[in-house]
Parts: C-alpha cells; sequence; structure tokens
C-alpha cells in the first residue's frame, strides 16, 4: 500500500492553544505544521525541546514527542537526547528571554559543538509570560515593569552570539512572512549542525508593534533586505536600492546615474566576516537582512561522541559500571 502523505492537521495536537490571541506565535506555530507535512516528517522520530516561557509552550501543541524543560535549559536536554538517539530530528524553541538571559551558556555551548538540532530563538524583545520585563533584546530606554525609568543596557544581537559562538548556520526571519519563514525552515530542517533561527516576533500585548519597520507592508520594502547566497543586497519597493561595501563599510546607494548592480555586496553564506558586517545593518540606518546569513559544513557532536564511544569499547570492551565505581581510589567511611 501507498503511503498517505501527512498534512498540516497531522501534526497539530489535542491540546487547547493558550497563547494571546493575536501573538506572533500562532504564526511560527502554523508555518512549522506546514512544513514538517511538507517534509513528510515522522512525528515517531521528531522531537521539540523548550525551556520557560510562552514560545516554549510549543512542544503541547505539535503531535511529535516533546520536553517542556526548564528555565533556559533546554539546549541541554536538546543535546543529551540527540547524543543518546542520534537518528531523531530535534528542534530547540526558546525565546529572548529563555535563550539569552539565564540560557545563555547552555545555548553559546550547544551552538560551539555544533549538535545536529535545529534551534529557534522567537525574539519579542519583552518578557511576556511574566506580564512584560525587559527582556536581553530590548532596546536601550525601554520603559517596562522592571525599567520605568528606561533600559540602561545595551541589547543582545542574538545572531551576534551565534557568530561568535561558531554556530554553523545562523539565519533570520520573520513571524507574518509566511512564504520566507517556510523557506527557513526548510533550510534549517536540511542542515547538519546546529542550525540557529532567529524569528521576529511580536508580543501584542506587552510589546506590540517591536518590528513594525519590517512587518508593516506598507514601509517593511524600505527596511528590509533578503540576502540569498551569490545574490546582490537588493532592496526598497521599486527593487532600486542597494547596499554597497566602500572598504569594510556598507553605505546604501541607489541603482542609476552610474551605479549598477555590479556595484552592489553579493552575499556569500560561507564568508562568516561578511555574516557578521550584514549583523550590524540595524534599522532606522539601514535595512535589515533576513535570510541566511552563514552556512557551513562542519563535523557533528554527537557523531563524534559515537566515534569516540565505539573506539573505546573496541579497545576495552563493554566496560562494566560496577568496576568502573569501584576502580581507581575508593574509600571507606565509618
Amino acid at each position: 500500500m501507498t503511503a498517505v502523505a501527512p498534512t498540516a492537521k497531522d501534526f497539530k495536537s489535542d491540546q487547547e492553544i493558550r497563547w494571546c490571541p493575536g501573538c506572533g506565535d500562532y504564526a511560527i506555530l502554523k508555518q512549522m505544521q506546514k512544513v514538517m507535512a511538507d517534509l513528510k516528517a515522522e512525528r515517531h522520530n521528531t522531537v521539540f525541546v523548550s525551556g520557560i516561557g510562552c514560545s516554549s509552550r510549543f512542544p503541547y501543541y505539535m503531535n511529535t514527542y516533546g520536553f517542556h524543560t526548564i528555565h533556559g535549559r533546554g539546549p541541554a536536554v536538546a543535546t543529551g537526547l540527540k547524543v543518546a538517539r542520534p537518528e531523531l530530528d530535534v528542534w530547540l524553541i526558546t525565546g529572548d528571554g529563555d535563550g539569552l538571559s539565564i540560557g545563555a551558556g547552555h545555548l553559546v555551548h550547544t551552538m560551539r559543538r555544533n549538535v545536529d538540532i535545529n534551534i529557534l530563538l522567537f525574539n519579542n524583545r519583552i518578557y511576556g509570560l511574566t506580564k512584560g520585563q525587559y527582556s536581553p533584546t530590548s532596546e536601550v530606554g525601554k520603559k517596562t515593569k522592571s525599567t520605568p525609568m528606561g533600559s540602561l543596557d545595551t541589547p543582545i544581537n542574538p545572531l551576534q552570539v551565534a557568530l561568535a559562538s561558531e554556530a554553523a548556520f545562523v539565519g533570520r526571519c520573520i513571524d507574518v512572512d509566511g512564504k520566507h519563514q517556510q523557506e527557513m525552515l526548510k533550510r534549517a530542517a536540511a542542515f547538519r549542525g546546529t542550525a540557529f533561527l532567529e524569528i521576529y516576533q511580536d508580543c501584542n500585548v506587552y510589546n506590540h508593534m517591536a518590528w513594525e519597520y519590517a512587518t508593516d507592508r506598507k514601509i517593511k520594502a524600505e527596511n528590509i533586505v533578503v540576502i540569498e547566497h551569490g545574490q546582490p543586497l537588493i532592496f526598497g519597493a521599486e527593487r532600486n536600492k542597494g547596499i554597497h561595501l566602500d572598504g569594510l563599510k556598507p553605505r546604501i546607494v541607489e541603482l542609476g546615474n552610474g551605479v549598477g548592480v555590479d556595484d552592489l555586496l553579493v552575499h556569500d553564506e560561507t564568508d562568516a566576516t561578511l555574516a557578521y558586517l550584514l549583523t550590524q545593518l540595524r534599522y532606522p540606518d539601514f535595512p535589515e537582512p533576513v535570510g541566511v546569513f552563514h552556512a557551513v559544513e562542519r563535523p557533528c557532536y554527537e557523531k563524534a561522541v559515537a566515534e569516540q564511544i565505539a573506539a573505546a569499547r573496541e579497545k576495552k570492551g563493554e566496560g562494566d559500571l560496577k568496576a568502573l565505581i569501584h576502580g581507581g581510589d575508593t574509600w571507606i567511611v565509618e
């Protein structure tokens, strides 16, 4: 018999969704369910892991296996799972608070190890679950319940953290741009190694329209540039603007009057230096890039661990846990 192709509905769980009406998480969940169906993902081999926060309710709403862990520790659980069961497809769902505050250390080490998992960081620049405190990505001067006079902290740039951690795949997309988000999710799923994807997400209760410049149909074409490997950086409603690199300094130029496509910066996913430069293009001075910033092949951590275990077994046998515990220096305390 021919297997019936899965649909997005097959990946919807029976749990009541408890996000606020209008939350950007709904859009991400919808696209993920569509992508799982398109990829013909096997539900029994797919696992969603999360920490704590609004985004971290995600595993409840996917009809797959899942772990709702503790604050900031999702990366550690996902790493252990992938090492123990490397055949599984593991997705880690986190937020700007869960992943970049208490969980920052775990996130960094997961990326530097290049564990073959997909990390989705929902960035709404606020703590939504705990009712509107400033987060590691909140802008300077942000007035919240925990910063009534305005935040004094320089915000963390998630993509720069990923690149500094030697993440092999780094990308960005936006919650309401469904088509592009699907493309990015599929790229991440196909990648072998840690795929880190930041998703601009709207918290319509505590930080509504934080990304308005990137989502409003009337103005987003002037404020967003879609980057593609081997393609020049062109943007604008009329597709008449681009990014030119003057030495190491990017400049916005208008096409025409002696300025052509050949004068524009061409994206190269394999160039980590260029990727970092692109993370520095920020609104309102520049259009903000979305797409894959960096993608390179590196050995996966779980494969290297398995090879070490196999080598140890070949040299010393299966091993004996009792002998290991009682081996070496031991003391009897009376």
